[in-house]
């Protein structure tokens, strides 16, 4: 490669972008014959939509060449770095065009990062054909996009690349880049597995490691022997190049980036599914990744009661255990600490019980248009005009009981046979399950 004008140049990743649907590799279900999203470019009318999927899919790359190919004008933005002030010069913009003028594609990258206020000022201008909207988003947009935006969108969503995809791309770049195509570059055939395996079905991740290996591969001489002594040698990328050079020069994410959600996510799933062993290799990745310590041990908290509960209580208060520890010691030898309360974690019994209790809860309350009424005798009579009127009047005193327990009805009439929390049969769990069908005529009907 020439190491004068290397230096100066996009990415090859940037280099590569296709221009045309021609050249855009995936996505079938969405662009073959007869597909949904083929359809509407055909009929030149597209819809506002959110495109999901892995990053390096060719969400932003498709996003350009429909604006190109339908005539929009395509207004690019990033949710990390943007504002509502921002996204209100653009429709102002968009709003004064004169008419005739091509309509706006306004492309939002990585959408669900914008808070519900943010994309409520999207609402108006997406209704009324102001802009077209394009979000772009790696995360399930039924969970990070609002409603009342998401029913005025289609939901298009992007696979991975396969291997085909992949090897098709790099045989691409080999052959077409401006920098690649001038060198003569031999890859083998367990080196180029090692790369489509890495990327993990991402063009954007094989781009930038085949770039990678082509800068710091060795060179050899050429064997033919009309070869000058001024032509370019030969670059040779082998297996040992791959997983000793390039496999160990790539981060293994960026601490804001999508891969640190996903580690983080495979990570809790882990435990949850009651493997330590790929809980504990998960935990390994974030902390050689730089990923701080205390992060980690907050998430391991709210595992404990999310995902254990009182099928195990000690596991809450290791965790919590874990947290301070963590904070007292620092890494390295944190990282043993947060070993031992994640293995502990992923080894326990698991009850979602406590969650789904305060999730019914909220959802009852959230249904009521009014406050329900607390029953008289849970209120505290704290004047004597109170008590006159019969707050506190029936209350009995549970320790005064055989057992230090009376059946009472606490909750508001209509909630009298509603049960919010219905322990599991796990652990501990299952006793306190036990011990409740015992004291409650409607649990046992349940």
């Amino acid at each position: 490669m020439n190491k004068r004008s290397s230096s100066s140049l996009p990415p090859l990743a940037e280099r590569m972008r296709p221009t045309t649907l021609d050249d855009f590799v995936g996505q079938e279900h969405l662009l073959g014959e007869g597909a949904v999203l083929k359809s509407l470019i055909e009929s030149r009318a597209l819809p506002s939509m959110i495109f999901w999927g892995d990053p390096g899919t060719g969400k932003t790359t498709l996003a350009r060449i429909l604006a190109t190919e339908l005539d929009f004008d395509f207004v690019p933005m990033s949710a990390i770095n943007t504002g509502v002030a921002d996204l209100r010069k653009i429709l102002q913009t968009a709003r004064q065009k004169d008419e005739g003028s091509h309509p706006t594609l306004l492309f939002i990258d990585e959408i669900h990062r914008w808070s519900k206020a943010q994309q409520d000022a999207l609402l108006h201008a997406v209704e009324d054909g102001t802009v077209t909207l394009l979000g772009a988003t790696t995360e399930n947009p039924s969970f990070e996009v609002i409603s009342p935006l998401l029913s005025r969108a289609r939901v298009m969503r992007f696979k991975p690349l396969t291997a085909e995809h992949l090897s098709r791309m790099l045989r691409r770049a080999l052959e077409r880049d401006s920098e690649l195509s001038q060198l003569d570059i031999e890859i083998g055939e367990e080196a180029e597995q090692s790369l489509l395996t890495f990327s993990g079905g991402d063009g954007r991740a094989l781009y930038n490691a085949i770039e990678l290996a082509v800068n710091i591969a060795p060179r050899a001489p050429l064997s033919s022997p009309q070869a000058s002594s001024g032509d370019e040698q030969k670059v040779v990328i082998d297996r040992k190049l791959i997983e000793r050079g390039v496999l160990k020069r790539m981060p293994i994410y960026d601490k804001k980036g999508d891969a640190h959600y996903d580690t983080i996510s495979a990570f809790i799933k882990s435990v949850r599914a009651s493997d330590p062993d790929a809980a504990v290799y998960y935990l390994a990745r974030m902390l050689e990744a730089g990923e701080d310590p205390l992060f980690v041990a907050r998430r391991l908290i709210i595992l404990a009661s999310e995902d254990i509960g009182n099928a195990n209580p000690n596991g809450l208060v290791l965790a919590q255990a874990g947290y301070d520890a963590v904070h007292s010691i620092g890494m390295p030898e944190a990282r043993i600490v947060l070993a031992q309360v994640t293995t502990y974690l992923a080894s326990s019994p698991k009850s979602n019980a406590a969650y789904m209790a305060i999730e019914r809860a909220i959802g009852a309350v959230k249904q009521e248009s009014f406050p329900e009424a607390v029953p008289m005798h849970l209120r505290n009579p704290v004047t004597g005009l109170m008590k006159k009127e019969g707050w506190g009047e029936g209350y009995i005193y549970p320790h005064d009981r055989p057992g230090h327990f009376v059946e009472t009805e606490n909750l508001p009439p209509k909630y009298k046979e509603r049960v919010f929390y219905e322990p599991s049969d796990q652990g501990r769990e299952m006793e306190i399950g036990e011990r409740l069908k015992r004291w409650w005529k409607k649990r046992k009907k349940g």
